[in-house]
């Protein structure tokens, strides 16, 4: 069975703006995948809630405000409380070169900053979530 990956998109908190996410959700889709994009102002409980929902393989945030250790961690914490931690999470946006290591840490698996090819986002899923399945049974 050929099985479609399943993204949500989401920018949580304040920041209104959401181009880059709607071209990383449009690129995805036509590379094939299933997206969900729950557009602006969610909060972590509404990300985690709807990826739930929807039986996604893997999350991407995209944060610009600077609140990015928040958003991550609370997801992250979220995800782990309902026994969905292995949901892949990465993201994007406007992140230090600094604040990637300790994300990693956190359990985010990719940061796609500024100036990233869409393809790479692309590649990182189509690797990351095969794994996530077999990892499944």
């Amino acid at each position: 069975m050929d099985r479609r990956i399943r993204v949500l998109i989401a920018k949580p908190g304040l920041d209104g703006h959401d181009r880059g996410a709607k071209v990383v959700a449009r690129a995805l889709r036509d590379a094939g995948m299933e997206v969900i994009y729950t557009g602006l102002r969610q909060t972590p409980e509404m990300i985690v809630s709807a990826a739930l929902q929807e039986d996604v393989d893997a999350i991407g945030l995209s944060v610009l405000s600077g609140a990015h250790m928040h958003y991550f961690g609370e997801v992250r914490r979220l995800l782990k409380e309902q026994g969905a931690d292995d949901i892949l999470l990465f993201g994007g946006g406007i992140i230090p070169d600094e604040d990637v290591p300790h994300l990693k840490e956190m359990g985010v698996a990719g940061i796609f900053g500024p100036g990233t090819s869409t393809q790479d986002i692309v590649d990182f899923l189509k690797q990351a979530a095969p794994q996530r399945w077999a990892a499944q049974g």
